[in-house]
């Protein structure tokens, strides 16, 4: 025999997958030949055929993707708007505690939209600033960040006020 091999024991032939005793081996398809997986009612399709799946999948799992995504970008913005906030507190505690106005200063200082209160409590000034975040793109309510700051009255600054 030229430019064939012979099939020997547990080898196939080139004759369509088939041993040399003339049988199929299990889960060897001949070549060119299709597997098919019978389907209730009859019907017959592909194995493999997966097409569609991918499609599928996307369709459900990207608005679940688009969903992360936006919370995780309202988180990074309240933890920015937080620290602005801090930043606004700090600043009108000790504008209050030297005597000045510290809401003007915590205004100048806080993010768009805050409110700042500062209160003196014997030693001690407290500045609170409050601040609204957007929420997944601004379709749900805001929440409200908020920072308080405290610092010593410096002397001299109470006796004036009273």
């Amino acid at each position: 025999m030229t430019g064939r091999r012979q099939a020997g024991p547990g080898r196939e032939s080139s004759a369509g997958g088939l041993t040399s005793t003339g049988t199929r081996r299990p889960g060897r398809v001949a070549r060119g030949a299709r597997r098919f997986s019978g389907l209730p009612g009859g019907g017959r399709r592909l194995v493999g055929g997966d097409r569609g799946s991918f499609t599928a999948e996307l369709a459900a799992g990207l608005p679940a993707l688009v969903l992360l995504l936006l919370a995780g970008l309202t988180a990074v913005n309240a933890v920015g708007t937080q620290a602005s906030c801090l930043h606004a507190a700090r600043e009108a505690a000790l504008a209050a505690a030297r005597g000045a106005d510290g809401s003007t200063d915590g205004r100048g200082a806080g993010p768009p939209g805050a409110e700042v209160s500062v209160s003196i409590d014997g030693e001690r000034v407290y500045a609170t600033v409050r601040a609204p975040v957007r929420t997944l793109g601004g379709r749900l309510p805001r929440i409200t960040v908020a920072a308080t700051a405290v610092a010593a009255l410096e002397p001299g600054v109470g006796e004036l006020d009273q």
